[in-house]
């Protein structure tokens, strides 16, 4: 509709004189066609289209209008080319250091051009602040903050409120990152247990991150605290604790390594105890420990525990062979068991006892072999011996009695002076016979007397009514000798 209104204002400012066909007719002709092209190339100007030219009219005022219309139009043209070619550059190149430049323009021209490169450096500065902020952020520096002042202007509105977010965010960041590192050096490293983050005015993310690190740690916590507890109970030997607490994952796999442990631990204490009390208590020998799904060391434990009661029962079942066999009085035979050292002393001890025992009873049995024919001996030179006394001693009773009556005829000669000296003769005969025969039954005293001590001395065993019949004749041949003398 606008089209029809500046045609009918245009025509209303045709110059004409008075209506008639004079020059002015023909220059109203001229002017509606350019005016037309005007009109079209205005338009697309308007809806952007900077593309459209005025033709270029020689001379005159119309070919002036044209030729500067056609500038303003290239020179917006180029306006928008270079806007959009530095929108360009920094949308898809993130350039924030780009600016736009047409060359050598003045007025509004240059004005539009420095507020769209003014406007972009405020927009990249404050940015650029972010950005360096954010930058040593994600570097893990939190001592970097957004500056609320560029070039000693405060930031405003969008920008100002960006800045404080990010050093709020900052100042969360430091004081949870100082949190979690508190907590992670004091259960790490410190090996201080129950520590939680305290990060105040946190939510969201933040809230969540700060809670998590919480709920570790406390499960940590809780984890080593009962592991310490159970590796302490079978440190002190107590093996009735097991690991209860909650735990996935790695901790799992070790809470079900130590709970093993703790029952093969059980199983492998129960089967020692089992045989040390058999054998060293019960005596039950030949026991032997079994515990199941060992490996390692513990199957050595099991396997030395078992050679030693292997071992042990070896020996002692072959030590009491041999000692039941020396007690039946079977000395042929001796402990040939393995040993080592106290039980290698026993076992030498025992052999060494054996052969003793052998040697004692060849030689006793040898001994008593001889004592027999000694004793033999001894009882026919006793019988002998004994006669002997009993004839001397009947034939000394014969002397006294024969010395008694003597002495009474020569009492009852002394009387008669004419049969002294007949009776001092029978006297000193009798006498002298008597004194021969005392002789004769000393030296048969003293030659039994040595024979029995020749055969007391080359023999270590005597019989004792052998010695008593040795000193029964010993007294009587003292006896003998002592009569001899009185008599004499």
């Amino acid at each position: 509709m606008e089209k029809p209104e500046k045609q009918k204002a245009g025509r209303k400012r045709q110059p004409g004189s008075d209506g008639g066909n004079g020059p002015a007719v023909e220059e109203r002709d001229g002017l509606e066609p350019w005016l037309h092209s005007l009109y079209d190339v205005l338009s697309a100007a308007k809806r952007g289209d900077f593309s459209v030219r005025m033709k270029d009219e020689e001379g005159g005022i119309l070919g002036d209008i044209s030729h500067l219309l056609n500038q303003v139009i290239q020179l917006n043209e180029r306006v928008a080319k270079e806007i959009v070619r530095v929108n360009t550059i920094v949308d898809e190149e993130g350039k924030l250091t780009e600016r736009a430049s047409i060359g050598d323009i003045t007025g509004m021209w240059a004005t539009k051009i420095d507020s769209i490169n003014a406007l972009m450096n405020n927009l990249a500065r404050p940015m650029n602040e972010v950005g360096r902020v954010i930058s040593a952020v994600a570097e893990g520096d939190l001592s970097k903050k957004v500056s609320l002042e560029i070039e000693g202007k405060p930031l405003k509105g969008e920008f100002l409120r960006i800045g404080e977010r990010v050093n709020k965010m900052v100042d969360q960041l430091n004081g949870f990152a100082a949190e979690v590192t508190r907590v992670a050096r004091e259960v790490g490293t410190e090996g201080k247990l129950g520590g939680q983050a305290e990060v105040k005015g946190v939510a969201g993310t933040w809230r969540e991150l700060t809670e998590n690190v919480n709920a570790m740690a406390s499960n940590l916590t809780n984890q080593v605290r009962n592991i310490a507890d159970v590796t302490t109970a079978v440190a002190t030997g107590d093996l009735s604790k097991k690991i209860t607490a909650e735990a996935k994952g790695e901790i799992l796999q070790l809470k079900d390594t130590i709970n093993k442990m703790v029952d093969q631990l059980n199983a492998f204490a129960s089967e020692v105890t089992r045989v040390a009390r058999e054998v060293g208590t019960e005596g039950k020998l030949g026991g032997q420990a079994e515990v199941k799904g060992v490996a390692g060391v513990w199957k050595d434990l099991t396997d030395n525990v078992n050679a030693m009661a292997a071992n042990l029962t070896n020996q002692m079942r072959n030590i009491a062979l041999v000692t039941m066999a020396v007690a039946k009085g079977d000395l042929s035979k001796k402990i040939t068991v393995e040993a080592r050292g106290e039980i290698l002393q026993l076992k030498d001890a025992i052999n060494t006892m054996v052969d003793q025992l052998s040697i004692f009873a060849s030689e006793l049995t040898e001994a008593s072999v001889n004592i027999g024919m000694v004793s033999q001996k001894l009882l026919q030179a006793g019988d002998n011996m004994n006669s002997m006394v009993t004839k001397v001693s009947s034939s000394v009773e014969q002397i006294a009695e024969g010395a008694k009556t003597q002495a009474q005829q020569i009492s009852a000669a002394l009387k008669e002076s004419e049969g002294v000296g007949s009776a001092a003769s029978n006297t000193l005969t009798s006498a002298e016979r008597m004194n021969q025969m005392a002789d004769i039954a000393n030296k048969a005293v003293r030659e039994g007397s040595k024979a029995m001590v020749e055969t007391i001395s080359n023999t270590d065993l005597m019989l004792a009514g052998s010695r008593g019949r040795c000193r029964a004749s010993s007294r009587s041949a003292r006896a003998a000798s002592r009569y001899r003398i009185s008599s004499t």
